[in-house]
């Protein structure tokens, strides 16, 4: 999205480093599902206006080392806003049940202005472990449960 950190740069990096790369791809704007498609394909603009990879083939996020999430505004709990349909929540929910290990690797992207102090939150919210902008990593604020 235009109000977004671009990811063109990061995914050149990945594809010289040999990383498998996939990219989220709407399968149901109704219900707000996405599923995850490899970037070997053709890609279309969807009615969001954003571009996503054609094809069959898909991964569950459960499988992926890393995600990265660009967003519209972060909090250093590691709190992502997003413009409001949940389809990265929907699809990460796994991560809200499980007790140990917590992959895939959240990283959310973004401009220093759009880390915040706070980020309002709902109880399906998933929560990014780092969260990098042009000034380098952010260190999170450990959860004060």
């Amino acid at each position: 999205m235009p109000q977004e950190l671009g990811t063109g740069p990061l995914i050149e990096l990945a594809r010289r480093r040999g990383c498998e790369i996939y990219l989220p791809r709407i399968t149901n704007f109704r219900a707000r599902r996405m599923r995850f498609v490899p970037l070997n394909s053709d890609t279309r603009q969807h009615a969001f206006g954003m571009r996503e990879p054609q094809g069959d083939a898909w991964i569950s996020a459960r499988f992926l080392d890393t995600i990265f999430c660009a967003g519209v505004g972060f909090d250093r709990r590691g709190a992502r806003l997003g413009h409001g349909a949940g389809f990265y929540d929907r699809a990460l929910a796994f991560r809200r049940t499980r007790h140990h290990w917590q992959g895939p690797r959240l990283v959310g992207l973004a401009y220093s202005f759009q880390v915040v102090p706070l980020i309002p939150v709902t109880g399906n919210d998933v929560f990014m472990d780092f969260i990098v902008t042009e000034r380098g990593i952010d260190e999170l604020l450990a959860d004060e449960d």
